[in-house]
């Protein structure tokens, strides 16, 4: 009896077993269903030096590192068209040329040997020094990075070096069509405005010391920055080394930044080619988009989902997966955070099918400004959006850095906090009318790099075309 009781126990347990295979098997990973997703944002703390430098802080024990950033006033858009190559030179002298008399062979071997990185760089709106430290050397690591960002020593052998380095970089500038591209396509887009200058030969040539001292000395002051810093530090000695460090001064002068007007909208189409003998043509096509102060943005940032900012978006499901006409295609919207950004759609297809390439992906751009997406669309991009958010967020550094940069570029109160709302607040309607305000077709500029003699149509069947010179700014040998 026992026995038989046993074998009935054993029985239905694989019975049981067989019907949860059978209806894991059924399952449908489109209907399944799960909890909300609850996230809080990290917080952190902002405390204001002696001196008045704003600093975000978050603690965090879990290794013994401790990580500093400093985001400066300062961009390319700021130095002199004739000069366009200044704020590159000065973001990478500053700690390749040694600092506050220290070489920069001996900098180098003394981070080397502690194990520690400090690291500096201008973009095209924002000055960045950074460091990385084991807790134990941080104090000395410290030092070299204030050193770095306030007292650079502009080595004159460090300056020759980049300047070589930069004018290689532009003899080889156009032998990769795609960088061809991106840069014609941002020059058009910004044309007449510092975000459009380029450097060139004669620029960088232009560049003299003195004049990397001058842009350093007018922009990195401890009136014009931020910093952050995370990692496994004491609060109050923390706070106490920084005051030492970066300690008050009367500035002889008052902080004054260039005033730099925003680019012009101007929605008129523009088509630039580009002779490049290859079999893959390589197009770009955008205009200005908007910036962080349009009240648009969330619209605008599922319509980016769905045009073209996924695997499922409909350029690549039209022109990759079922045309098979590129292996890469897709679009975005750069939100500008200080000044417009931009929106540009790209692919690279083979040379006979560049023109039905081009009108694909003019028609796919084209119907988002006529229909709503559809449901599907719709909860896709929301879902995508929302649940990604926490992803902002996946190490102390990239949290107090977030905080830090949402006060440099003067976020609303709240922007984080807000924001997965405001993506869950977006309809249909939203979506269609933020297209029509920022998608114009007909006024893109279009680059295309490639050989026209295999296009299967003629560039000059969508309008007037203008070749630039691929040999232009080559310098004689």
């Amino acid at each position: 009896m026992r026995a038989l009781l046993v074998f009935l126990c054993v029985l239905v347990t694989v019975m049981l077993q067989g019907c949860c295979v059978v209806n894991q098997r059924l399952a449908d990973p489109r209907t399944m269903k799960f909890p909300e997703l609850n996230f809080k944002i990290p917080s952190t703390e902002r405390v204001v030096l002696e001196c008045g430098i704003p600093v975000y802080l978050l603690r965090d024990t879990e290794l013994p590192i401790i990580n500093m950033s400093a985001m400066v006033r300062v961009g390319s858009v700021y130095e002199p068209a004739a000069k366009a190559g200044l704020s590159g030179m000065v973001g990478s002298v500053m700690r390749s040329g040694g600092a506050a008399g220290t070489a920069s062979e001996t900098m180098d071997d003394e981070l080397e040997f502690m194990a520690s990185a400090v690291e500096s760089g201008i973009g095209s709106d924002m000055g960045t020094v950074s460091l990385t430290a084991l807790k134990k050397n941080f104090s000395r690591t410290l030092q070299i990075f204030s050193d770095v960002l306030l007292r650079p020593d502009f080595s004159e052998k460090r300056i020759e070096i980049f300047r070589r380095q930069t004018i290689e970089s532009l003899r080889r500038q156009n032998d990769d069509p795609k960088e061809i591209a991106g840069r014609e396509i941002n020059r058009a887009i910004y044309a007449g405005h510092p975000l459009g200058d380029i450097t060139t030969f004669e620029s960088i040539n232009a560049i003299k010391r003195q004049d990397l001292v001058d842009f350093h000395q007018r922009f990195y002051r401890q009136d014009n920055m931020i910093l952050s810093v995370s990692g496994d530090f004491d609060r109050t000695a923390l706070l106490k080394e920084l005051n030492s460090v970066f300690k008050a001064t009367t500035q002889s002068t008052t902080l004054v930044l260039p005033e730099v007007p925003q680019p012009q909208q101007r929605f008129q189409g523009e088509i630039l080619y580009g002779k490049k003998d290859v079999n893959q043509t390589v197009i770009r096509m955008g205009h200005l988009g908007l910036t962080k102060d349009s009240p648009d943005i969330y619209a605008v940032r599922l319509l980016d989902y769905i045009l073209g900012g996924s695997f499922t978006s409909r350029l690549t499901m039209e022109i990759r997966t079922n045309q098979g006409l590129a292996y890469s295609v897709g679009s975005h919207f750069d939100i500008g955070r200080r000044f417009t950004g931009s929106f540009i759609a790209e692919t690279e297809t083979k040379a006979e099918s560049t023109g039905k390439a081009l009108n694909l992906m003019n028609k796919i751009i084209t119907d988002l400004t006529k229909e709503q997406v559809t449901d599907a669309e719709l909860y896709a991009a929301r879902e995508y959006m929302i649940n990604s958010f926490m992803f902002g967020f996946t190490n102390p550094a990239s949290i107090v850095n977030q905080r830090a940069r949402l006060e440099y570029y003067r976020y609303p109160d709240g922007y984080l906090e807000q924001y997965r709302d405001n993506i869950a607040k977006v309809t249909k309607k939203d979506i269609l009318e933020a297209a029509q305000k920022y998608l114009h077709p007909d006024a893109f500029k279009l680059v295309v790099i490639g050989d026209a003699a295999k296009f299967d149509l003629p560039l000059t069947s969508r309008g007037s075309v203008r070749e630039f010179d691929l040999k232009v700014n080559i310098p004689k040998p």
